[in-house]
């Protein structure tokens, strides 16, 4: 197997050792065992555990982010907001459901999910929520929007309604899909707009 190939094979074999076992469940041997190698496999592309956590976080952040930039653009152009926000929450479920590991570990951490972990969530969380404040900004300057809403508040509402609509569709699929949520966002915004 070439080298980034079988990099990232050991990077998805940590994932998934987390997601069965937990943080504390996490070793070289449990990593080589869930990857179908051996111990010095996984020591010629990471020289300890620590790195390849690193590398598993790194890559999820970064995959996490490039999917929350389509969904929370940093320009709306001449979109709709009420088709900026039902597409957005539609669109940002459907990354969740595209990769379930990533966001299961984002939005459901695990017991024992170490600090550098949820500091980096954290981050990205408060990122997110001052991106979608621009774009709630952007959209009460529409004239068919109340304009004297807070800013703050609507836009961390929305993140945390999208986290647990997020957490909802890892834990129901079937129950709660990103159409019935699109569905449900734009029956609210046009109780607004009345």
């Amino acid at each position: 197997m070439p080298p980034a190939q079988r990099r990232e094979q050991l990077i998805d074999a940590a994932l998934q050792v987390i997601l069965e076992q937990g943080y504390s469940g996490v070793s070289i041997e449990a990593i080589a065992r869930e990857a179908g190698v051996t111990r010095p496999v996984v020591y010629d592309h990471f020289p300890n555990l620590g790195r390849l956590l690193y590398a598993l976080i790194e890559r999820e952040e970064r995959i996490s982010l490039e999917q929350l930039e389509q969904v929370v653009p940093d320009e709306p152009g001449d979109l709709d907001p009420i088709e900026l926000l039902a597409g957005g929450v539609k669109r940002f479920l459907e990354a969740v459901a595209s990769r379930p590991a990533t966001w299961r570990i984002i939005l459901l951490p695990l017991e024992g999910t170490p600090e550098i972990v949820r500091d980096h969530i954290e981050t990205n969380r408060a990122s997110t929520e001052e991106r979608i404040a621009k774009l709630v900004r952007w959209a009460l300057e529409r004239p068919e929007l109340p304009d004297d809403l807070d800013v703050e508040l609507i836009a961390r509402a929305i993140r945390v309604l999208g986290e647990d609509a997020g957490r909802m569709l890892l834990t129901d699929p079937k129950g709660y899909s990103p159409e019935r949520f699109e569905g449900f966002v734009r029956s609210v915004m046009a109780l607004v707009l009345r």
